[in-house]
């Protein structure tokens, strides 16, 4: 079950970051992380850090619960 919520962050955050034009490497030079961190994030291998995303949204110019 959690695993569902986290690849559902994933997908969310991929969805934001495309509906704005940007790659992976794009988003990952504006939050001062890797291409493949980006990655990690989108296909939900890793846990992101809530400071995170809090910045990714910000970036993203969206609100953190439109992730949710």
């Amino acid at each position: 079950m959690k695993f569902a919520k986290l690849k559902k962050l994933g997908k969310s955050i991929k969805y934001a970051r495309k509906a704005k034009g940007l790659s992976q490497e794009d988003l990952a030079e504006l939050i001062d992380r890797s291409r493949n961190y980006i990655g990690m994030l989108e296909r939900a291998e890793i846990n992101i850090p809530i400071l995170t995303l809090f910045e990714i949204a910000n970036k993203l110019e969206i609100d953190i619960k439109d992730l949710f």
